[in-house]
């Protein structure tokens, strides 16, 4: 895919995030910097919420709130940009939403990522279980079914660049 088309996709798709009723009275977000041509969202963090993004500290996501849509942010231990261990913490009891990357996604709801599992080992907490997540894929990538594990969490919603779906769960 292009820059171009990448940037266009994403576009496409912030909008339909924009026009959810659901992620316009949220706010507080967890969101992602995207990696390897994630759809990039971060044209939202401009928009006035507060946006959480997740810092990696040993087998766990730790999320810090964005100080700033500008604020500098430090490359973690897989290449991926996170925030500084000294931005402002988020309580998992003030998030309403959860925009989760994937590479791929099912009609279930659940998701492909990069194998590392952050995201499941979160949904199993329960402090995190409650929260609305929402995957955030391409069209292209949104598949019909594929293989799950034990340990696999499914997702609310799916949202690409096409439109918003609820989960068939």
């Amino acid at each position: 895919m292009s820059d171009s088309e990448w940037q266009e996709r994403s576009h496409r798709l912030c909008q339909h995030l924009l026009a959810q009723p659901q992620f316009q009275a949220a706010t507080t977000i967890l969101t992602y910097v995207p990696h390897r041509r994630e759809p990039d969202v971060r044209s939202l963090w401009s928009i006035p919420k507060r946006w959480g993004l997740p810092r990696v500290v040993g087998n766990t996501l730790v999320w810090h709130e964005l100080t700033s849509p500008d604020a500098a942010l430090q490359v973690g231990r897989y290449g991926i940009l996170e925030p500084a261990a000294t931005w402002p913490p988020i309580d998992p009891s003030t998030v309403e939403l959860c925009l989760v990357p994937a590479i791929a996604c099912d009609r279930r709801g659940y998701r492909l990522g990069y194998g590392a599992g952050f995201f499941d080992r979160l949904f199993v907490d329960p402090l995190w279980q409650a929260i609305p997540r929402w995957g955030i894929v391409f069209a292209a990538t949104d598949q019909v079914s594929f293989p799950v594990e034990a340990w696999d969490h499914p997702l609310t919603a799916v949202c690409s660049e096409e439109g918003l779906r609820l989960t068939n769960l």
